[in-house]
């Protein structure tokens, strides 16, 4: 059957419209419904565009244009479903800022979501899309240059690999400034193209520039693998990926090519940044003076390229190694430079004269001067002073924890960094399943909603785990550092202690605080990051369950607040048997280098049972305080275990209706 002239006036105008419409156009929309059924009005000049009237003129500029993609008219044949109210209105003056700055419209919906074979707008492309990869690199270059100043490894040799890159990089600022001067081209043949066609080109010449002296940059500074062009790079070809299939489709649609030299050129731009890619994948050579060409076996961490670091895969050899045949001495990696206790050890001695320097007290010192003729009535001779000494400042006590924070801080903040993003992460994949429950639950959803869900959950899935591991790769290595680091301290200072010193602290108990105390630092790292991120996970997970059950989530809440007092209790306790127990274990150290150090005495008078019995002694005392703490261990444990099934099975009264939530 075929529709009214009424109701076919009515869609034409509602579907082909992409801007919020006035007061006058709603009415005289209404006008044409209810008006009389064969003969509708014509449009009145608040629904024309310049250059046309109508219905005809409302329809918005053919996406077969730049980067579009040619399926607006009547040869279309996928179905366009229809998105929710108010979903084709723009920004106001923003949408119309960019329609100006594009020439055609920035965002379609119906173009863009709700249709079974998705496309972007060409103003989107040619702005969002093209931008981010600019964005990013002039967002990580400050930091970037500032690392590479302050870490030089060598200089690498101008190779092939090296000329390549750099070739690449000056035929991509060629090819996005051919762009360029083609606008201009066509400004000056009164074309009047728009402002994008300027502005683009512009910035991403500019970049690849940028991206071109990097590379050289880093030939000089010793690296062998960018991560940050990598990265830019990869999001080049990411964001070039959509403009590649748009001009399919527009060509295949339309059966000939539209802007022939654009074409052109952004095909020669996506072939470059793909070969770009490729070879910044590939690592340099080492650089000279590095400390790897020194070492007959060099960890091959330093000369790893970005993504061998990102999977770990420097260490494939060593496991490879081990499946072969048992592990000896000869087959393990020297340490680091920066891993050595040489290094370590004289770090963290620098900081801490720094911080007694600091704290050291000084004498105020005043000094007042008087010129002769004043006391002696005269013009001439030397001038007078006075020196007033006050009394010394009170100052603060040296902070060891600040000393270990000026060495250590920034290598652990970067892990920090990492615990940060994955703990957000944590929080995407529960989002993304309930949007796909909400798909499935949509028939009339398309199907490549679920296909970009499934692939954004993987993707995140992915991203987690890499995050995570490099978080563990930052805090185990400073852990590491920190314990060689207080050892070396505690060794040099032994070295040099008094005689007056020595009678209160004795070898045995300076050994013990190099393995037992250190190795607790090295212990403590790795939990340090919950001391922010337990509060931040916890505030995002009450959120979001909040969103999801409503009041219920106080149910669980309330399991947690009366858990605090019980698992504060329990960490007072084993806080007292851990300090009993390294008094009960300094004690043991001290009594057993009285007997080493006075041996043939004990062996001389026969005193062996007794010191025996005293050593036993202690050790009873040791174990005993070791079993308490282990009984307390276990009811925190159960206390853990026990926590999220208390949350899970906890009934509550809302509206007087008992409802059971599974909080977990």
């Amino acid at each position: 059957m075929r529709a009214s002239p009424r109701w076919s006036g009515w869609v034409d105008v509602v579907s082909q419209t992409s801007r919020c419409p006035s007061p006058q156009s709603l009415s005289l929309l209404i006008a044409r419904v209810r008006g009389p059924p064969m003969t509708p009005p014509k449009a009145g000049p608040s629904l024309q565009r310049p250059g046309g009237s109508g219905a005809a003129a409302l329809a918005p500029p053919a996406a077969g244009g730049e980067g579009g993609t040619g399926r607006a008219g009547p040869a279309q044949k996928e179905k366009s479903r229809v998105p929710p109210s108010g979903a084709q209105c723009g920004s106001g003056g923003d949408s119309e800022a960019m329609e100006a700055f594009c020439g055609s419209r920035f965002w379609d919906s119906n173009l863009s979501v709700y249709t079974d074979n998705p496309d972007l707008t060409p103003c989107f492309q040619n702005t969002i899309l093209a931008w981010i990869p600019s964005i990013y690199l002039w967002s990580a270059l400050p930091f970037y240059l500032l690392y590479l100043k302050h870490h030089r490894r060598g200089y690498i040799v101008l190779s092939v690999l090296s000329r390549f890159k750099t070739l690449l990089g000056v035929l991509l600022w060629c090819v996005s400034w051919a762009d360029l001067f083609y606008a201009f081209h066509e400004l000056l043949q009164n074309r009047a193209p728009a402002p994008v066609r300027f502005v683009t080109p512009l910035v991403v010449g500019i970049t690849l520039l940028l991206a071109t002296f990097l590379i050289q940059h880093e030939r000089l500074r010793g690296v062998q693998s960018s991560g940050v062009l990598i990265i830019f790079w990869f999001l080049s070809v990411l964001c070039a990926v959509v403009p590649f299939r748009s001009k399919i489709m527009t060509t295949a649609a339309k059966g000939h090519v539209n802007e022939r030299f654009r074409f052109t050129t952004f095909y020669i731009y996506f072939a470059l940044i793909i070969a770009e890619l490729i070879l910044s994948c590939f690592k340099e050579r080492p650089p000279f003076f590095s400390p790897a060409s020194k070492d007959p076996n060099p960890c091959p961490e330093l000369t790893s390229g970005f993504l061998s670091r990102l999977t770990f895969w420097w260490f494939t050899s060593m496991v490879v190694l081990g499946y072969k045949k048992p592990l000896e001495d000869k087959d393990l990696w020297s340490l680091n430079e920066d891993d050595t206790s040489k290094v370590i050890v004289q770090q963290l001695s620098e900081e801490w004269d720094k911080e007694k320097a600091e704290c050291k007290p000084q004498d105020e010192v005043m000094y007042l001067k008087k010129p002769n003729h004043v006391l002696n009535h005269d013009g001439g001779g030397p001038e007078e002073a006075e020196v007033l000494i006050r009394d010394n400042k009170q100052t603060r006590k040296p902070s060891f924890l600040k000393a270990l924070l000026r060495a250590f801080g920034p290598y652990f903040f970067i892990g920090s960094f990492f615990k940060l993003i994955q703990d957000l992460l944590s929080f995407v994949n529960p989002q993304l399943l309930s949007i796909l429950i909400s798909f499935i639950k949509n028939k009339d959803a398309p199907a490549w909603w679920g296909f970009l869900i499934a692939a954004l959950m993987f993707i995140c899935a992915v991203l987690q785990t890499l995050v995570l591991h490099q978080h563990f790769q930052y805090c185990f290595v400073t852990g590491m550092r920190l314990r060689a680091g207080i050892i070396g301290v505690i060794y040099r200072k032994s070295l040099v202690i008094t005689n007056s010193a020595k009678r209160s602290s004795t070898v045995g108990e300076i050994v013990n605080l190099m393995s037992v105390d250190a190795q607790r630092f090295m212990d403590l790292v790795p939990f340090l990051n919950m001391l922010w991120s337990a509060p931040l996970q916890i505030f995002l997970a009450l959120y979001f369950l909040w969103q999801t059950l409503g009041p219920s989530v106080l149910a669980g809440v309330a399991v947690m607040v009366l858990l605090i007092p019980f698992n504060s209790a329990i960490a007072v306790k084993t806080r007292a048997f851990q300090v009993q127990q390294m008094r009960y274990k300094d004690s043991r150290i001290k009594l057993m280098n009285e007997i080493l150090g006075g041996i043939k005495v004990l062996k001389l008078y026969a005193w062996e049972p007794c010191f025996s019995e005293k050593v036993l002694e202690i050790r009873r005392n040791e174990l005993r305080v070791l079993k308490k703490a282990a009984y307390l261990n276990s009811l925190s444990n159960f206390a853990w275990v026990s926590a999220p099934f208390l949350r899970g099975f906890l009934w509550i009264k809302p509206d007087k209706c008992f409802v059971k939530h599974i909080l977990t």
